[in-house]
């Protein structure tokens, strides 16, 4: 499927690109940072709960255990968390990273994508190929990265700043894409434990620890799979690292090339 434009624009905006070839309604921006500040608020007045959000991503998983799945990964996380996590009283703390963890969860419902698990406070999500919508993963992905930094800027941290009195915060995102293997571990089918195992979780997540605030960065197994209209909005950043990553193929001499979003 082709994304191509045909109107260069000022500000290039990925979700434009779906929004002009997505028949399944992504929701736009507006609404998802009003819908954002809305949950907040609501947590904080009246104690509101979250759903829990890995429901369908532990059915999809347990209903293809064992199996191998091309998907795009994404690791998103909280810059200077640990600092935080040493000066913010424990209050604090936990209202900022559980309405933090909670809202990426949901822009990743809202691409058609499976919140795995919350790791401290990172979040990671994965898009699998070829399922139902019309949008291949990767720009799916791409878009929810796109997504989650303007909902982190417009939506999370005004409510952070003038109802907790906290200093905004930044995020950076790493995404691949590949094949990965669902495991159970334990032979209870329907209790033991799941998850993902496969390069793609690796990559994706070393990529993520390369960004910097507010960045995000895929690797070449994303890129290549982009048009080349998706491509001009990724610079490569390879040759900028200081310690480039191996590839994972047989050739061990391959340098994996990875690109960074030039619109921030």
């Amino acid at each position: 499927m082709s994304f191509k434009h045909s109107k260069e624009k000022q500000n290039p905006n990925i979700i434009d690109v779906l929004f002009s070839k997505n028949s399944d309604k992504i929701i736009d921006h507006d609404t998802l940072i009003k819908n954002v500040q809305n949950r907040i608020n609501n947590a904080l007045e009246k104690g509101y709960q979250y759903t829990r959000v890995i429901d369908s991503s532990e059915k999809f998983l347990r209903k293809n255990v064992f199996g191998q799945i091309s998907m795009a990964v994404l690791y998103v996380d909280i810059v200077g968390s640990t600092k935080m996590s040493m000066t913010l009283p424990s209050d604090k703390l936990s209202i900022m990273i559980s309405s933090f963890s909670q809202e990426m969860s949901y822009v990743i419902e809202q691409f058609h994508g499976y919140v795995l698990k919350f790791v401290g406070d990172a979040v990671i999500g994965y898009f699998v190929e070829n399922e139902t919508n019309q949008i291949p993963a990767v720009y799916n992905a791409v878009a929810c990265a796109e997504s989650m930094i303007k909902v982190t800027k417009h939506g999370i941290n005004p409510i952070l700043i003038e109802k907790i009195g906290l200093s905004e915060i930044s995020i950076k995102i790493g995404i691949d894409f590949g094949k990965n293997v669902v495991v159970r571990y334990g032979a209870d089918e329907q209790n033991a434990y799941v998850d993902l195992l496969g390069p793609t979780m690796n990559v994706s997540s070393k990529i993520q620890n390369l960004a910097k605030p507010n960045q995000i960065i895929v690797g070449q197994d994303v890129y290549d799979k982009l048009d080349p209209y998706m491509q001009g909005f990724f610079l490569d950043m390879t040759d900028e690292l200081v310690y480039p990553l191996q590839h994972y193929s047989d050739d061990e001499e391959k340098i994996y090339r990875v690109y960074r979003y030039k619109y921030q």
